[in-house]
């Protein structure tokens, strides 16, 4: 078993870093190569701004890398939910934004050329417990008659042909999608480059200032002066810059996936070959791989740490559940197992915009595969004056309180939620 994440393993590396110091001023500076860097990096540049993106490890290192490949079109919380706390409008607005996410993401793929298995497969919602099928049609009815006619109710008797374990019912949204998120990272970070963006790998920003409108950004490699700058570091944004991450939680989200199933394996796990999730306050998740791997991950362990000795607790613990959820892959081989660092706000809604000198969109609670593309692009045309389409612009955003950096209180969070299904 490979200590691992499949999409780093099974795509090309970004062979177009930049070499040498790192140097020169330019019109914006980008920290972070993942989808919301490389995205704003890519717009930037094709509308002729000089761009420099700054990676403190190499491109699709963080999240963007190490995801369950899903592009899932719902919000992170039930469409009721976010229409109570947001109100009708935004709840809507946002929801659009993340059915246009797709949207932008596929248009990207053909424009560009980006060779990553995408294809618009639909997930499933699935009701874990009959008590949970009250809810999940009470969702329906309102998100299927106010915002999204192209979703679906599914008996019991219907997910026969969709998923080999037996379930109470499900919620099908049609436009979600998967793709290989290491090729589609590769692809974005190689269409930035075509476009004129430096990329350059190992340059994590140690220092700013900021004076006279001229942001400074000093690496181990050199110095680079920009008159903008976007923070698109997610779980991995670093104390340098602390207004953002006394507002965000690492957490750790962690993944297996198992040898390539036969066609008949396959077809006995996953015949619907959806995207799915289950409705468990600790759930999971999964979905075939263009090789026909089930990857299955979910919040094993409410750890703000992924390394190889936490990584191989939490599969252990996501085997256990895979094997519950499908019996008929007990025993069967796991060839990777890793984990990464989810970017969770406190009421799970992501943020992009303006603050203090410094443009953002982080926040995205799960659901970043899918919206940070969109919004690093959002972003972008922001910095150009272009229209604002920013569906989150005037959320507030306060500090967690208590929390300066490890956040110390996730085991509590977890034993909160291990509770909350032991009996809902």
């Amino acid at each position: 078993m490979k200590f691992l994440s499949y999409w780093h393993d099974t795509a090309p590396a970004f062979a177009g870093a930049a070499q040498g110091p790192v140097s020169g001023h330019y019109d914006v500076a980008v920290i972070g190569a993942g989808f919301t860097g490389l995205a704003s990096a890519r717009q930037l540049a094709r509308a002729g701004a000089k761009v420099v993106v700054l990676e403190a490890e190499r491109v699709g290192f963080g999240a963007s890398g190490r995801n369950g490949g899903h592009l899932n079109n719902g919000l992170a919380h039930s469409y009721l939910a976010a229409k109570a706390s947001l109100g009708k409008e935004r709840a809507i607005a946002l929801y659009h934004a993340l059915d246009a996410s797709i949207d932008t993401i596929e248009a990207l793929i053909a424009e560009e050329g980006i060779d990553c298995n995408f294809r618009r497969a639909g997930k499933l919602k699935l009701a874990s417990k009959p008590q949970h099928v009250e809810a999940l049609v009470k969702n329906f009815e309102a998100l299927h008659g106010e915002c999204d006619p192209d979703t679906a109710l599914l008996s019991a008797q219907d997910l026969k042909s969709e998923v080999g374990s037996p379930f109470y019912g499900a919620m099908l949204s049609k436009k979600s999608a998967m793709m290989h998120m290491g090729r589609y990272v590769v692809g974005l970070a190689d269409a930035a480059k075509r476009h004129g963006a430096v990329i350059f790998e190992k340059a994590a920003v140690a220092e700013h200032r900021q004076a006279g409108g001229v942001h400074s950004l000093k690496t181990a490699r050199g110095t680079v002066t920009a008159a903008n700058v976007i923070i698109a570091t997610g779980a991995y944004t670093t104390q340098n810059f602390s207004w953002f991450r006394r507002r965000i939680i690492a957490v750790g989200s962690f993944l297996i996936a198992t040898r390539p199933l036969t066609e008949a394996e396959a077809q006995a796990v996953m015949p619907g070959n959806r995207t799915c999730v289950n409705t468990m306050n600790i759930g999971n998740y999964w979905r075939l791989s263009p090789d026909n791997r089930l990857i299955f991950g979910g919040r094993a362990r409410f750890s703000a740490t992924s390394d190889q000795r936490s990584d191989e607790k939490s599969g252990a613990i996501l085997r256990d559940s895979m094997e519950r959820i499908f019996p008929q892959l007990k025993g069967i081989d796991i060839d990777y197992c890793w984990g990464g660092l989810v970017d969770m706000t406190a009421d799970r809604y992501p943020r992009a915009g303006f603050h203090d000198g410094l443009w953002y969109a982080m926040g995205y609670s799960g659901h970043g595969a899918q919206l940070s593309t969109h919004l690093g692009m959002m972003v972008a045309d922001a910095i150009l004056g272009r229209e604002d389409r920013n569906p989150l612009k005037g959320l507030d955003w306060p500090a967690v309180p208590g929390h300066f950096g490890k956040p110390w209180f996730l085991p509590l969070v977890g034993q909160y939620y291990k509770m909350l299904d032991r009996f809902q």
